[in-house]
């Protein structure tokens, strides 16, 4: 009896969705080293064999889902730009977007907080981190559209390079929601929120006019 090409990948799809969705669930919960991929493999209601076909490797799985969460954030909450936005007003977007993320996905702030403590202790090539890095880079174009226009329409200051500018911007705001969704960081006085305005606005105030 004939294949159904279509049929399988359907379902290959279907079960590889159901490999990245409970693998992310897992490592976000539990972090990554204490996961073992059988636990992954009974969550995705799959056999260890299954799951070795699709990932070969814990890390290989673990770089398959830190791409696919992220992708998914991204496609899930595009930057909510406009034309008729100055420089500065797009910056204050792109400074939301992380705030964002602390109140509605401490999910994928606790995973990706696991995930850099994961790699920094595996041997992981930098091929291997080409899907990863993508993300970055494309995270990277609109924040350098929004540097060229502040600068153009003379709302935004900085002496720096649009490249320095996001990379300051992104470890700044990402390492520092990051704290406070996995509980390194908590301010009892005025509350995790008020910290995190506090940044936005310095950020402000640094790169606005």
């Amino acid at each position: 009896m004939a294949r159904n090409i279509q049929k399988d990948a359907i379902e290959m799809a279907a079960k590889n969705q159901r490999i990245l969705e409970s693998a992310f669930r897992l490592f976000a919960e539990n972090t990554i080293e204490k996961i073992k991929l059988t636990e992954v493999a009974a969550a995705a209601e799959i056999g260890i064999a299954s799951l070795y076909r699709y990932y070969p490797s814990k890390p290989e799985l673990v770089l398959a889902v830190s791409t696919w969460a992220w992708t998914n954030f991204l496609s899930q909450n595009p930057l909510p730009l406009s034309d008729q936005m100055t420089g500065a007003e797009e910056f204050e977007v792109h400074l939301n977007a992380f705030l964002d993320l602390y109140r509605n996905h401490k999910d994928l702030l606790r995973f990706d907080q696991f995930f850099n403590v994961y790699i920094q202790s595996e041997d992981i090539t930098a091929d291997q981190m080409q899907g990863y890095l993508e993300i970055v880079h494309k995270l990277e174009e609109p924040f350098a559209a929004t540097c060229r226009k502040g600068q153009e329409d003379g709302t935004i200051k900085t002496d720096l390079s649009e490249k320095r500018m996001f990379s300051v911007t992104l470890h700044l705001m990402l390492a520092t929601v990051t704290r406070y969704a996995v509980g390194l960081a908590y301010n009892e006085e005025t509350g995790a929120e008020a910290d995190l305005e506090l940044l936005k606005e310095m950020l402000m105030s640094r790169f606005t006019k």
